[in-house]
């Protein structure tokens, strides 16, 4: 590797604490954080639909993309608080490290779901910015799509348990 930067990234459920792992590894790398429910929310919101949702992540990802190709590059390690939540998404990640020749750390949230549906009753209260409401049959849904990762996938993985983070 020609970069002395990394990339982290994360895999985990609504829910499961992947803005709050994104902070503190931001904090704990001096790492530039790039949250994508930020930005959706700024540029797009409001958004009526999950199909708006996968609209604008695509629309916002021609930018961010080459953003953080150029910052690995610069030898800054870079937290993208974005799902990596199936194969296809996570290819997404591979491109960008790759094209850095930057190293990498994909960071798993095995987080089991009542713990995260109890998270999202809670955010939906709080609203944190960029934070959208999500119902159980939201929730659902996307549940339906994780594809957790796989060893042949051959990513650096850092596995995060429930036990490892708060409750709430």
């Amino acid at each position: 590797m020609s970069s002395s930067a990394t990339l982290h990234f994360l895999c985990g459920k609504a829910g499961a604490g992947k803005t709050t792992l994104a902070t503190a590894l931001a904090a704990e790398h001096k790492a530039m954080l790039i949250a994508e429910d930020i930005w959706l929310m700024r540029l797009y919101a409001p958004m009526k639909s999950f199909d708006d949702y996968r609209t604008h992540s695509q629309r916002a990802k021609t930018v961010v993309g080459p953003l953080v190709i150029d910052l690995l590059s610069l030898g800054q390690t870079v937290v993208l608080d974005y799902p990596a939540n199936t194969k296809l998404s996570r290819a997404w990640f591979r491109s960008l490290y790759e094209s850095a020749s930057a190293a990498h750390v994909l960071h798993y949230l095995a987080t089991p779901d009542p713990l995260c549906l109890k998270r999202i009753d809670k955010r939906n209260i709080e609203r944190p910015e960029g934070s959208y409401h999500l119902t159980q049959a939201d929730f659902d849904y996307v549940s339906s799509l994780f594809e957790p990762p796989e060893d042949e996938e051959s990513f650096k993985i850092e596995i995060h348990s429930a036990a490892e983070s708060s409750d709430a």
